[in-house]
């Protein structure tokens, strides 16, 4: 499938596949609510985009880029680093960064750098970091020096507001919840008309791609998520009078789906076939490549031939896939 390779799109641009009963329709995300019924509950992930994209250099001077995954405590962030290059290059095709050691300084200005606290035992690219400054200034230099983490099929530079969607807040996301970047307030008030009720969580979304085969295939790590306990409230008045509740976004179910423990922390649930969710019915979520994580969290939804068809009629009708394509709403039985 191709992807979308500009943000500037409007809802009533982006298509809709919708996939319910083992049936698949073609729509447009404008006509979001003609598919949903009064009582049901669309649930989104407020997070606001990080610029979490840092160019830097070793201590002896080796140009690398550093992709921060989450922040752990104040100065502490978790990050993957890449060589040489930038987004313009698959992140498969970069060039291996130089190979740092606990200790080891990455600098990015005179006044700007960060410390390797610690490697991972999933691969030493993955790293937790120490910045050198914490509270507002390690904002704002983070604002200065970072970018939004981007990928090769896009054709130009992304501006920072461009992966914002209309109701972000809290900056907890390295990459947009991109699930969401089709709700406009015009198709919110179309929902809110219908009886059908938006409510909020916060999830850090993490990183899709790193170009490192053991990172790719430990995704998603760990991520940050909070839910207010009146959201959790609104799922369990939803599901208690038959309604669905939707998630707008994979990062939204495994911030739900991880509530049986806590309604904040940290998750590291994967889900897949044979996971039976416990508080989502239905998802909108992006369209994806079957190789990418995205795509194995759907075989939860929906059984193996209803993920081909749906696959086969994305391909035929040219819909778009990544953060800026169309969308699909799925809806289980």
């Amino acid at each position: 499938m191709e992807s979308a390779n500009s943000p500037l799109r409007r809802s009533g641009e982006l298509k809709l596949l919708v996939v319910s009963d083992g049936m698949v329709r073609h729509s447009r995300l404008d006509e979001l609510a003609s598919h949903l019924e009064a009582g049901d509950l669309l649930v989104v992930n407020d997070a606001a985009t990080v610029p979490a994209s840092l160019r830097g250099t070793d201590a002896s001077g080796e140009p690398l880029e550093v992709r921060l995954t989450r922040q752990i405590h104040d100065s502490i962030w978790e990050g993957v680093t890449l060589g040489q290059g930038d987004w313009r290059q698959p992140t498969e095709k970069r060039p291996a960064p130089s190979r740092l050691k606990v200790k080891d300084a990455i600098i990015f200005d005179q006044h700007f750098s960060a410390r390797v606290l610690a490697l991972s035992n999933v691969s030493d690219r993955l790293m937790t970091l120490d910045f050198n400054l914490e509270g507002a200034r390690l904002w704002q230099s983070l604002y200065e020096h970072g970018k939004p983490i981007q990928y090769s099929y896009m054709k130009e530079d992304l501006a920072l507001w461009s992966v914002q969607n209309i109701y972000s807040s809290r900056p907890w996301a390295v990459e947009m919840p991109s699930a969401g970047h089709g709700l406009t307030w015009s198709l919110l008030m179309k929902l809110f008309g219908k009886g059908i009720k938006v409510v909020s969580l916060t999830h850090g979304a993490g990183l899709s791609s790193t170009g490192d085969r053991r990172i790719d295939a430990a995704l998603p790590l760990v991520e940050q998520y909070e839910i207010p306990s009146s959201t959790m409230e609104a799922v369990a008045q939803t599901r208690g009078r038959k309604g669905n509740v939707i998630a707008v976004g994979t990062s939204v179910v495994r911030a739900l789906e991880s509530a049986d423990d806590h309604l904040s922390g940290t998750t590291s649930l994967r889900i897949g076939e044979g996971y039976r969710p416990k508080f989502v019915d239905g998802l909108l979520t992006a369209t994806h490549e079957v190789s990418e994580s995205h795509y194995q969290l759907l075989r939860a939804f929906l059984p193996e031939e209803t993920l081909v068809t749906m696959t086969e009629q994305l391909e035929e009708n040219g819909y778009l896939t990544h953060e800026f394509g169309d969308q699909c709403l799925i809806l289980r039985s």
